[in-house]
């Protein structure tokens, strides 16, 4: 039997950095209150002329380069993001395999919003467990500044851009295999995190109307409680169902959205500090690139180690949630 293996990571964040400081003079903010709020202190924003896809194919070099895999080993590239080169087509998984030189493989996005990486993973899993395919380059990769309105303070203090990648390969070691994966979706909540962004749904009598609907929309306390109730709930049964114990995760990466919501998930799982992977205050809210973005840095600062057991977690516009119980396992 095939199972699926996570066998590398990379991340790219781009070099402007956008302080709380510097959001204080565009809004009526201040650093210690976004601090409070958000754990949030600086975010990464992509250059005027850098892309969604420019940013996914810097993440994915390195995690090829990592798998010790060529890229023409590969033969499926999923992109998670919510905000692509182009709206409907072409696809930003498309754009990425252009740019890292590869044809005649499938390639294609998805929209989940924050559990866009978990989404991925899950499907990334199901294909190499099927047989359908070998090696497949997941990325979550994100320019939140481009749909970000820099006038409303509940939204702009959160989001920042980046990008994550992983390797997922077939391995017959079932000790290398990703162990489970939860995913889950609620649309009676769609209305908390949205772009209306003028599609068939939401059509506009003007394109000033519709120039503002493609910006971030968000109910801040409402997300905040239904987020923090279903991700403890989801972790939970996922860590059940799988009779793990929280003591044996070695590295918790949430979606970095909220230290709030990290820590209220944390407590009631009764981890560790030690535990918990925290990236949220210096590259705030980067939606489906978060978890892959959290794990390189554990990954560059030496921390992650093969067969450590990960358990990921995110929650998202849609609503959208998901888990994952993950061990690292990179080629010998």
């Amino acid at each position: 039997m095939a199972y699926a293996a996570f066998r590398s990571i990379g991340a790219y964040a781009p070099t402007d950095i956008l302080t709380n400081e510097e959001l204080s003079k565009m809004v009526d903010t201040t650093d210690e209150w976004i601090t409070k709020r958000t754990g949030i202190k600086e975010r990464r924003i992509a250059a005027k002329d850098e892309t969604t896809s420019d940013m996914g194919v810097e993440a994915a070099k390195k995690a090829i380069q990592r798998s010790g895999l060529a890229k023409e080993d590969l033969d499926m590239i999923i992109c998670a993001t919510i905000s692509p080169d182009y709206f409907c087509m072409p696809s930003t998984a498309t754009i990425i395999s252009n740019k890292l030189g590869l044809r005649n493989i499938t390639a294609f996005d998805i929209s989940a919003a924050c559990t866009g990486f978990v989404y991925i993973l899950s499907i990334a899993k199901a294909l190499i467990e099927s047989g359908m395919k070998k090696n497949i380059l997941i990325i979550g990769a994100e320019k939140l500044s481009a749909i970000t309105d820099y006038s409303d303070r509940g939204t702009c203090i959160l989001f920042g851009d980046g990008a994550g990648a992983a390797i997922i390969s077939a391995t017959d070691n079932k000790d290398e295999a990703i162990i489970d994966i939860h995913t889950g979706a609620d649309g009676e909540y769609a209305d908390l995190l949205m772009t209306p962004n003028g599609g068939s749904g939401s059509i506009h009598d003007s394109l000033d109307q519709e120039a503002s609907s493609c910006f971030m929309q968000m109910k801040g306390n409402e997300t905040f409680k239904v987020a923090v109730r279903t991700l403890t709930k989801d972790v939970v049964e996922n860590l059940k169902e799988n009779n793990i114990e929280s003591e044996a995760i070695n590295h918790f990466v949430p979606h970095q959205a909220n230290y709030r919501i990290i820590k209220a998930v944390g407590d009631a799982l009764k981890l560790k500090e030690e535990q918990v992977v925290l990236t949220v205050a210096k590259y705030g809210n980067t939606s489906g690139a978060s978890i892959p973005m959290a794990i390189n840095d554990i990954y560059e600062q030496g921390k992650l180690k093969s067969g450590e057991l990960m358990l990921l977690d995110a929650f998202g516009g849609g609503l959208t949630w998901g888990s994952a119980l993950v061990p690292f396992s990179p080629l010998k």
